[in-house]
């Protein structure tokens, strides 16, 4: 059983796909000590770049939050300020609404008593103009009686015929007068 056990291992030993002991070691050991060099070197700088690079991402990520919350607080107040212009606007319509309306009436008022002070105006001038005329009438309906009168006193008037003649002559006198 022995000798199986050493014939075992004498062929284990010849397996070209296993590698040596001392070569298993020394590999082991050069292992170790680049697994340890680079625990304590490589990794911590590594870690050093990636957790700058982390907090680099984060302080961007946190600077583009804040920007997008002034925005949004930035739209907000130009949203309300729209809304508050809108508002005036509507305000400063009603307002001018209100203001022409009254402006309207007053026209109107100014019109009426304007139109009515016209309406005075001209009753007067025709009351004047009537006034003239009457007087202009008289006037000449007493220059007319004159000149009747003296035309019967030139003729003798002893029949009632000849004044009716006389009377007659004057007035068609008068329509060719009013005529021409």
């Amino acid at each position: 059983m022995t000798g199986r056990i050493i014939e075992k291992m004498a062929a284990e030993a010849n397996n070209p796909l296993l590698p040596a002991t001392a070569d298993l070691i020394w590999s082991s050991v050069v292992f170790a000590i680049l697994l340890v060099v680079f625990w304590r070197m490589v990794l911590p700088s590594f870690k050093k770049n990636l957790d700058a690079r982390t907090e680099a991402i984060e302080g961007r990520l946190a600077e583009a939050e804040k920007a997008q919350a002034a925005a949004a607080a930035q739209t907000a107040n130009i949203e309300a300020d729209q809304a508050a212009a809108r508002k005036e606007r509507a305000e400063i319509l009603d307002a001018a609404r209100a203001e022409a309306g009254v402006v309207a009436a007053e026209i109107q008022e100014q019109a009426r008593l304007n139109a009515e002070r016209l309406l005075e105006k001209a009753k007067k001038q025709i009351e004047a103009d009537t006034q003239a005329a009457i007087i202009t009438l008289r006037s000449e309906v007493g220059a007319l009686a004159i000149d009747l009168a003296s035309a019967v006193v030139k003729q003798n008037l002893k029949d009632d015929k000849s004044a009716a003649t006389i009377v007659d002559g004057f007035l068609a006198d008068l329509e060719k007068d009013s005529k021409n």
